[in-house]
C-alpha cells in the first residue's frame, strides 16, 4: 500500500467514493424530482426530490466538516435538532413543548461536540472563512 499525504486542510476533501460525482448526480436528481413534483403536484415526488438534495449537501458537509475544511457546525447540530424533534413529536406522540426542549438541549450538545471535533480536525481553529 502506497502512503499518501492527507489533503490539506485548504483543498476540499475528497470522497470516499473517488472521482464519482455522486453527490452532484443526488442534488442534481432531487432538483428534477422536486421540478417534476411541483409542476405535476406528486406531494411524494416532491417529498422525495426534497430528501434526495438535502441528503447530497449533508454528506457535503459532513465531509467538509470532519475534514477541518469548513465548519458546519450549526447544520448539523441543526438537523439534530431536527430529526430529535420529528421523532419524539410524530414518532413518539409527546407534546411539542417537550420535544422542542428535547430538540434544544441535543442541538446545544451536539453543537458543542461538532465545534470541538471541527477544532481537532483544523488544528485549533473554531471556524474557517474562505
Amino acid at each position: 500500500m502506497e502512503d499518501r499525504p492527507g489533503p490539506r486542510r485548504d483543498e476540499r476533501p475528497e470522497a470516499p467514493w473517488g472521482s464519482f460525482p455522486l453527490t452532484q448526480i443526488t442534488v442534481l436528481t432531487g432538483l428534477v424530482l422536486i421540478l417534476i413534483g411541483f409542476i405535476s403536484g406528486g406531494m411524494t415526488t416532491l417529498v422525495v426530490g426534497l430528501l434526495l438534495g438535502s441528503a447530497g449537501g449533508l454528506e457535503l458537509s459532513i465531509r467538509e466538516h470532519f475534514a477541518g475544511y469548513r465548519s458546519h457546525t450549526t447544520l448539523l447540530a441543526g438537523v439534530i435538532f431536527m430529526v430529535a424533534t420529528g421523532i419524539t413529536y410524530f414518532l413518539a406522540g409527546w407534546v411539542l413543548w417537550l420535544c422542542l426542549v428535547i430538540g434544544l438541549a441535543l442541538f446545544g450538545l451536539s453543537f458543542a461536540l461538532m465545534r470541538k471535533a471541527f477544532q481537532k480536525a483544523s488544528g485549533g481553529l473554531s471556524f474557517r472563512i474562505r
